[in-house]
């Protein structure tokens, strides 16, 4: 409290006076107008946060699908492709080139190919009850 502010207390009550009031209540507002900035704030990082990651995610899925399809093109068109031209082709690394052969259902193979290197196909066209 400020020094021209009074409080009474004689009679065994507590009493304020009209500037001790004012006082108390202007410094709720403030109080409530600060809480509010907070909340606001936190809400718009939050929301600044999650639309830059849908944004990152959006771009991301956008090319996933684009080397999906160059994927199954080349897949379809011949039985068994190695890791190291699926890769060059697409633009990815191997493990990235693995997780989208995956997800289109393509399988490596159990048995060695040429040089030894990874060979992935279909599994619409090399079943897993077919050892390849």
């Amino acid at each position: 409290m400020t020094p021209n502010k009074s409080l009474d207390v004689s009679g065994g009550g507590v009493f304020l006076n009209a500037g001790c009031v004012n006082y108390i209540i202007t410094q709720f507002w403030i109080a409530v107008i600060g809480i509010l900035g907070v909340v606001v704030g936190s809400l718009a990082t939050i929301g600044g946060n999650l639309l830059l990651n849908w944004l990152q995610r959006r771009k991301q899925k956008s090319l996933d699908e684009a080397r999906k399809r160059l994927l199954r093109q080349m897949l379809t068109e011949k039985d068994w492709r190695n890791l190291s031209t699926l890769s060059r082709v697409i633009g990815a690394d191997y493990d990235e080139t693995r997780r989208l052969l995956i997800a289109i259902n393509a399988r490596g193979s159990e048995l060695p190919k040429e040089n030894n290197e990874e060979a992935w196909g279909l599994i619409s066209k090399h079943p897993l009850d077919r050892v390849e």
